[in-house]
């Protein structure tokens, strides 16, 4: 990273930093009441049982980045799961959904990105359920409380991570869209993205990297004229434009 690129990435982390303790504390710590619906959602869900350690999940592998580091990428999934928020994890992307990405650039070292080196991953909202569709539950017996904080965290990270994108001049994956639709888990995070102007073909929209679906959407759309760049950014600003409109 550049001087400045560095300047701008190391005020972004301090202030994801400050915001998750903020948002934890609001939440009424890691057994609170936020910790208490998580729970609840995982046993309507009849999740197996798990050790919920970090109720809001900052990614500490943000702080593994120095100003050496070439940052080529910002890929955002939709929210932390069973494995990233252990103690002993902390970090984005590290279940099976991150192992199918970091197999997808070694597969393609033509990319020119290594998903572990060269890529920032961030998430719509750092509140943790075991599985994304369990925030349905948490919104609905969660209250305006509950409302109030899922909402403010979905715009700060829809535009921070606008702001950063604009500094680190990288682009931008969205994997995982289904819920950024109106009316979706996810909508005000897509709202507040609209706002920012970042409008370009480096901001596109894939199909989650779980359950290989990533994967199986390139494979169905695949053009065999193009190149591998080419189908990802024509199958991407394709998906940015049904699901966002712009």
């Amino acid at each position: 990273m550049t001087n400045d690129q560095w300047i701008a990435f190391e005020a972004f982390r301090a202030r994801f930093q400050k915001e998750c303790a903020r948002w934890t504390e609001t939440a009424g710590g890691p057994t609170g009441w936020l910790a208490q619906l998580q729970k609840e959602a995982a046993d309507a869900d009849e999740n197996p049982v798990y050790p919920l350690e970090t109720p809001l999940v900052y990614n500490r592998a943000l702080d593994a980045l120095t100003q050496e580091d070439d940052i080529r990428l910002i890929v955002v999934g939709d929210n932390p799961g069973k494995d990233e928020q252990l103690e002993k994890n902390r970090r984005y992307l590290v279940g099976q959904a991150g192992k199918l990405g970091d197999g997808f650039f070694r597969k393609n070292p033509n990319l020119g990105i290594d998903f572990r080196k060269n890529v920032i991953i961030l998430n719509k909202t750092p509140i943790h359920t075991a599985k994304t569709k369990q925030l349905a539950y948490v919104l609905k017996n969660g209250g305006a409380r509950f409302r109030s904080l899922f909402d403010e965290t979905q715009r700060w990270m829809a535009c921070e991570t606008a702001k950063l994108k604009r500094a680190l001049g990288c682009g931008l994956w969205l994997v995982g869209y289904a819920e950024l639709r109106a009316g979706g888990l996810f909508s005000v995070y897509a709202l507040e993205l609209a706002q920012q102007g970042i409008a370009s073909d480096d901001v596109r929209l894939y199909q989650h990297f779980s359950m290989n679906r990533f994967s199986i959407d390139l494979k169905e759309r695949y053009t065999a004229a193009l190149s591998l760049e080419d189908n990802l950014r024509q199958i991407g600003v394709s998906h940015r434009r049904e699901i966002l409109g712009w």
